[in-house]
């Protein structure tokens, strides 16, 4: 098991990144995708070690350990934070798969796993597994990974659908390179296709037994510590990059205060000004409040997982509502000191309104939208049911 001294040693790699990690962040955006750069940093401090099971080389930290290292990285670069996100989700999603897929997944002890959850492919069965059709748009991280978990459908002879995850190497799959966006164009989130792959039974599991963590034929089967349930993880990381982000964002309005004045006005010092002194508070409240609340979070999944147990429906609600929530949070956060920010701001070359245009794109997917969230939530609240099975 990982000792606190290599987690720590990990996180003061991570935190050492993070001004190269911002300075690629042009890079990242001209290119669509995480720069190559940031990857070796990432990958020599270990990151993609940590949704791997120990008995593959890898470092199985916590959540709560796991966040605070995305919320460190989208600090620095809000794209490759938000990959982030997907990669560990991906990975912890590969440990739900049999023993024999894990071991091929797993076998390097450092892996970056995409997701296409929607469920836009075909399988048809074939001797020993599946053959595989389909594409899947916004899969973000998609260049970089090694592997990519996506949704098919699959026809029974009676005619009945049911969905499965199918795990595939990247390198089996093609990349259309058509993520042209606003927001978030680092995270490189273009359409991945697949034409007539095959796909052994052991990469194929169902889409329940993935979402509930009930999948068999594997060593980590009801094991405690580490299940975590992949709506409520990737929620969690979610909101610890939307924290990452603005903490970020905070820094590069305060690098930017010295020396400037308010236009039109007698103030030569902005940072004098009541006004900006209050949106300054404001705004890290926001962050601070946002960072408690999925502090909470995180200690109920934790707590879950040490008992051996999933959160309930009515908890799964709730994490979907306060994790949607602390980052909107966040998000109020940047966009009141965008506008403390001067005109200047919008030049590309201002650092500043990458973080703002990325953090709005993010809160924008369908499963972020804090009032799609904070209707799951209120739903269990007043005694209904959830009204979704995405918990």
């Amino acid at each position: 098991m990982t000792t606190r001294k290599e987690l720590t040693e990990l996180l003061d790699a991570v935190r050492a990144a993070v001004p190269q990690l911002r300075e690629n962040g042009t890079e990242a955006e001209e290119k669509g995708r995480v720069p190559e750069q940031n990857l070796q940093l990432l990958d020599a401090a270990g990151v993609f070690r940590m949704s791997v099971p120990a008995r593959f080389g890898g470092l199985e930290v916590s959540a709560a350990e796991q966040a605070a290292v995305v919320e460190e990285i989208a600090r620095g670069c809000p794209s490759t934070g938000w990959n982030m996100t997907v990669w560990l989700t991906g990975a912890l999603m590969a440990g739900l798969y049999p023993d024999e897929a894990q071991k091929e997944i797993f076998a390097g002890g450092s892996v970056r796993a995409s997701i296409g959850f929607a469920p836009t492919g075909k399988l048809v069965p074939t001797e020993g597994g599946y053959v595989l059709n389909g594409s899947w748009a916004y899969n973000s991280g998609c260049h970089a990974a090694d592997w990519d978990c996506v949704a098919a459908m699959l026809e029974h002879p009676d005619g009945t659908q049911e969905e499965y995850i199918v795990a595939v190497p990247l390198s089996e799959l093609s990349i259309v390179d058509d993520w042209d966006v606003s927001a978030g164009r680092g995270t490189g989130s273009a359409t991945t296709v697949a034409k007539d792959v095959f796909v052994p039974s052991r990469r194929v599991a169902s889409y329940e037994g993935i979402m509930l963590g009930t999948t068999g034929d594997r060593w980590n089967e009801g094991q405690a510590g580490r299940n975590y349930g992949v709506v409520t993880f990737i929620m969690s990381m979610y909101a610890a990059m939307a924290v990452g982000t603005a903490r970020g964002a905070c820094e590069l309005f305060l690098d930017r205060l010295p020396g400037r004045g308010i236009t039109y006005t007698s103030w030569d010092d902005q940072a004098q000004h009541p006004l900006t002194q209050h949106q300054v508070a404001l705004s890290a409240n926001k962050i601070d409040a946002g960072a408690a609340l999925l502090g909470k979070v995180l200690d109920l999944l934790q707590e879950r997982a040490d008992a051996g147990e999933a959160p309930t429906t009515e908890e799964k609600a709730l994490i979907r509502g306060r994790t949607a929530f602390a980052a909107s949070l966040a998000k109020e956060a940047v966009e009141l000191l965008y506008t403390a920010s001067g005109a200047s701001v919008i030049k590309r070359n201002v650092p500043f309104q990458r973080f703002h245009r990325d953090i709005l794109g993010f809160s924008l997917h369908a499963l972020a939208q804090v009032n799609v969230n904070l209707e799951v939530q209120g739903r269990v609240l007043l005694g209904l049911d959830p009204g979704t099975d995405i918990l």
